[in-house]
């Protein structure tokens, strides 16, 4: 059966912070106190803070080849002991499902056998990597960092919107987002109890190290970047810094005798463990693209020989095919036999005859996605999308059915943003970030909350130019969980905060309304 009709709704989206008009819900209450305390020029003098401090400590991405500081917003967004732990289990939950699929992808295939999901899905995939065929990792994960995108719908309920396994970024500047609040905003966390977010990098290096070949006792671990001119270059640095392990780019590093060495003034030394943040394609130049002067010559032998770890994998961007993401709930049931905890966001494969029939000529009714895009890149929203791109996307569609999903158009949550002078809804995604070290999954306690800043956009990524927020995961219950359907108990704000709601808040009624 075909999906019926949809469209996208700004007013229905899920306001994170208000249950009604003037009534923030529980969890943000303190918070919003603390903001109704400011004027408009402290209000300003705050974001400006937050923007130096940026700058001063490099916190940049690349957008159209021009390096910028991130945009971090004032307001944080608020997550509850009791719903976190929901999410954290039902992200662990995937994931494990998910290293459990790569590891029979790339082995037995046993999930063919069975009929789980057709062998071609899988070979037509253009992510999926034949040299990572046998390649078995001895007690590490294919999937060590792993960052699943989350959005809460119109109902409240968070949903998966992908899946991101082979070099997810943003983590640092979910630790960068921190130091900044906690610098500019210190009076925010003085009666919140927030989980702290700075014990990814030695949960990150303890994975990486556990990962390395068997024999090895006392591993080398270095984090292989292309280089300066990558959008997530400041990211790498971090890293590499706060684990305390060497930066290197390919010429760094060279293979003899299945071996990978680092040069330095002292001579070759032995590495283990590669945290790449290089692309397949590009990692290997005997085995990928001959071109690529930003990987390390005969690296996937290496691998092979079991003499260095890669991570993540070679070959895990076959899971994030979007194609394969339709599947992930039926994965959970083969691999995990249990139910999902989270919900995909409802997807149609236009591989099938029936369903491409019924969606091909309503494509302004569905968001269409490549399914080996990223990065926001190739999304076409239906409902706000102009005719002539709409046609040009039939054609393509038409032409590589298994190149697309649809999805349901979903008017994402909002968060009150600064933009331009004032405090204005603008939408969110949630990307939390895990470590798998083979033995079990930890979940960093918050994640990356991406903001659309446009009016009304809807995609939220930095390369698109997003901005983010600071996440807090509440350390302890609450004394009232915030679940969708949570009631706001009579609680009406001070006054001093009703001109900073008024802006916040688009549906708390005007002076003229009142």
């Amino acid at each position: 059966m075909g999906p019926s009709h949809v469209e996208i709704d700004p007013k229905v989206a899920w306001d994170e912070v208000f249950a009604a008009p003037g009534k923030p819900r529980p969890i943000y209450r303190k918070v919003v106190d603390e903001i109704g305390r400011y004027g408009e020029g402290e209000l300003q003098n705050r974001f400006d803070q937050l923007g130096r401090t940026f700058r001063e400590r490099g916190v940049t991405f690349a957008h159209d080849g021009e390096e910028r500081p991130f945009p971090l917003d004032l307001i944080p967004r608020i997550i509850s002991a009791v719903e976190w732990d929901t999410l954290a289990s039902g992200i662990r939950q995937r994931v494990l499902a998910l290293e459990a699929f790569l590891g029979d992808v790339y082995q037995k295939g046993v999930c063919f056998d069975d009929g789980v999901i057709p062998r071609h899905l899988i070979t037509s995939s253009q992510h999926f990597c034949r040299e990572a065929v046998g390649i078995v990792p001895s007690h590490s994960a294919r999937i060590t960092v792993s960052g699943v995108d989350l959005i809460r719908d119109e109902e409240g309920h968070f949903r998966v919107l992908e899946d991101n396994l082979r070099i997810p970024s943003g983590v640092s500047y979910v630790i960068e987002n921190r130091r900044a609040m906690t610098q500019s905003f210190g009076s925010l966390f003085s009666n919140q109890r927030v989980h702290p977010v700075d014990e990814y990098p030695q949960r990150l290096l303890a994975a990486l190290r556990h990962s390395a070949p068997e024999e090895v006792r006392d591993p080398t671990v270095v984090v292989l970047t292309p280089g300066v001119h990558n959008a997530a270059y400041f990211e790498h640095v971090l890293l590499a810094r706060l684990m305390g392990v060497e930066l290197v780019e390919g010429s760094d590093l060279v293979t003899v005798g299945n071996r990978v060495q680092l040069r330095t003034t002292e001579g070759e030394r032995p590495v283990h463990v590669i945290y790449r943040r290089v692309d397949d394609e590009w990692l290997d130049p005997v085995h990928f693209r001959p071109d690529s002067l930003i990987g390390v010559a005969g690296v996937v032998n290496a691998a092979r020989a079991n003499t260095v770890t890669i991570a993540n994998a070679l070959g895990n961007g076959v899971a994030d095919d979007k194609l394969i993401y339709t599947f992930v709930p039926d994965l959970i049931r083969y691999y995990r036999n249990e139910e999902p905890i989270l919900k995909n966001v409802e997807s149609y494969r236009l591989d099938d005859p029936e369903i491409f029939n019924d969606v091909i000529g309503r494509l302004g009714q569905f968001v269409v996605k490549p399914v080996d895009g990223s990065g926001g890149k190739g999304i076409v929203i239906g409902p706000q999308a102009e005719e002539e791109t709409l046609l040009a996307l039939r054609k393509d569609v038409e032409a590589n059915p298994r190149g697309f999903i649809a999805q349901r158009p979903v008017a994402l949550s909002t968060l009150p943003t600064y933009v331009d002078g004032k405090l204005a809804p603008r939408h969110v995604d949630l990307r939390p970030f895990a470590i798998n070290d083979g033995r079990d999954v930890w979940v960093l306690p918050g994640g990356l909350t991406r903001v659309a800043l446009p009016e009304g956009a809807l995609v939220v990524n930095s390369s698109q130019g997003g901005g983010s927020k600071d996440t807090w995961v509440l350390a302890s219950p609450e004394t009232f969980e915030d679940a969708p359907s949570a009631r706001t108990n009579g609680y009406h704000p001070r006054p001093s905060a009703n001109a900073i709601i008024r802006q916040v808040d688009p549906r708390h009624p005007s002076e003229a309304e009142q």
